[in-house]
């Protein structure tokens, strides 16, 4: 089924000693809309996000990552195809009836099968969105062994829905009829995610973790950890769906503390962060196990969300729907005890597509050929060999249309495509805030880098930016 894979040749520089160890866990956790300053580690001010923290100073706090793109989907796609934006088969956030997105295709080889392919159990625990129950995107039809959560993303955006999803079989949540609050989706997700490293504490096992926080709706369980944060902030109500059609199907409910909810949110991110490594730790499989914690894309302005407030981008310009810096650069940490160097800070840039010739590279697997990515693990490892890439390209293609492409400190946007496109140049390095358009004073940059934009892409059917 897949084919033109692209062997791996791996020398000293690289993690060669898989076959004769015991091989790594691997646990990839990604947040949902958290900004790149949303945590104390990222320069957070207003609330402490102490077990992430932690994670920080027992790995590696990279400053220059880049998501997929700038939303959820085509971001997550990126991420599981080792594919940009240009490439991927999935570019946006298509719903599809009655319930789901557009699928993943059926001979998609994606993360999950690398980590089948060499041994691993594979489970996905949160949101999905890459394809709906039994299509060809089905978690279960891309080789993730077991499933719990929102298959949907739409209904991803309500915390207290009446049914999730296990593997193929709809799990209904009476507890929450009626407009009831009884159980939050992403508590009972955290559960079979331990439940998860518990079963398979003796494997080898790939753990995708995609909590659906801090993602609007803006809403938490009534316990200490929003009472922490009530009355601490400033507060406009703000007034969403509270009946309905949309009412818990998509649509954001009403929320009288948005910014206590919001740091309550990724407060309560933080706590799972240190429930995962401390089940980790008392299985006595932490020191050998790889762990990752990011983000989809830049934060939310949405159900009351109030990024400039917190300083959720951080320096950066730009929130969720932006290829400016604040709609695509992500927080992330990589840990490994030993292996990935601890307390430390790297500018070194990679993105969402570099995952996957990572992942292929440990594990000695074979990945596809047109792979847009590169292997960053001689730079994960501390070791020589790593290879330099020619450029970033990011789409979207909402709001009519964006792209962008990074090269070097140099990066060119395309804005407002199909409607009255305009490119913009900023330099990376003298104005990381992306404040300055300087297109006129370096005309040939630009055109150097419109050469590298128009053939960075393919054009597919399904998703027309032109």
């Amino acid at each position: 089924m897949y084919t033109k894979f692209r062997t791996l040749a791996l020398g000293l520089t690289a993690f060669t000693a898989l076959n004769a160890q015991q091989k790594p866990n691997v646990v990839f956790i990604i947040t949902d809309d958290l900004g790149y300053g949303d945590l104390s580690c990222y320069g957070q001010e207003k609330f402490q996000t102490p077990n992430i923290d932690r994670l920080a100073l027992n790995g590696t706090r990279f400053t220059r990552t880049y998501s997929g793109t700038t939303v959820s989907a085509p971001s997550r796609a990126s991420l599981m195809t080792g594919l940009h934006t240009g490439h991927t088969p999935i570019r946006g956030n298509r719903e599809m009836k009655p319930e789901g997105q557009f699928p993943l295709p059926a001979n998609t080889r994606t993360l999950f099968h690398v980590f089948k392919d060499a041994g691993y159990v594979t489970g996905a625990f949160g949101k999905w969105g890459l394809g709906s129950p039994a299509s060809s995107g089905d978690p279960n039809n891309q080789g993730v062994d077991e499933f719990y959560g929102f298959n949907c993303q739409g209904l991803a955006h309500n915390y207290y829905p009446d049914h999730l999803w296990h593997n193929q079989k709809r799990i209904d949540l009476p507890e929450n009829d009626n407009g009831k609050f009884g159980a939050y989706a992403q508590d009972l997700i955290q559960k079979e995610t331990l439940n998860f490293i518990d079963k398979n504490k003796n494997n080898p096992f790939f753990l995708f973790a995609p909590i659906i926080l801090p993602h609007a709706e803006l809403i938490v369980p009534e316990d200490s950890i929003i009472q922490q944060f009530r009355g601490k902030f400033p507060e406009t109500p703000y007034k969403g769906v509270d009946d309905g059609p949309t009412y818990r199907k998509g649509g954001y409910g009403s929320q009288d503390h948005p910014r206590a909810t919001h740091a309550a949110m990724v407060k309560r991110i933080d706590v799972y962060v240190g429930q995962i490594i401390e089940k980790l730790k008392a299985e006595g499989i932490y020191d050998n196990t790889l762990i990752i914690f990011t983000s989809d894309n830049g934060p939310h302005r949405e159900g009351g969300g109030d990024p400039d407030f917190f300083n959720s981008n951080g320096i950066y310009r730009g929130y969720k729907r932006d290829l400016y810096e604040g709609g695509i650069r992500v927080p992330t940490i990589i840990s490994w005890k030993g292996k990935v160097s601890a307390g430390v800070e790297s500018n070194f840039a990679f993105a969402f597509w570099d995952y996957m010739p990572t992942f292929a590279e440990l594990l000695q697997q074979p990945y596809p050929k047109n792979t847009d990515g590169i292997s960053i693990l001689p730079a994960l490892l501390n070791k020589n060999g790593q290879k330099s890439r020619d450029f970033f390209y990011f789409e979207f293609l909402e709001m009519d249309g964006k792209q962008a492409v990074i090269q070097g400190d140099w990066k060119l946007l395309h804005q407002s495509i199909r409607k009255k496109p305009t490119f913009e140049l900023y330099n990376l390095a003298s104005d990381p805030s992306e404040n300055h358009n300087i297109i006129s004073l370096y005309p040939e940059k630009a055109e150097e880098l419109k050469k590298i934009m128009n053939c960075a892409r393919t054009d597919d059917p399904n998703w027309k930016l032109f």
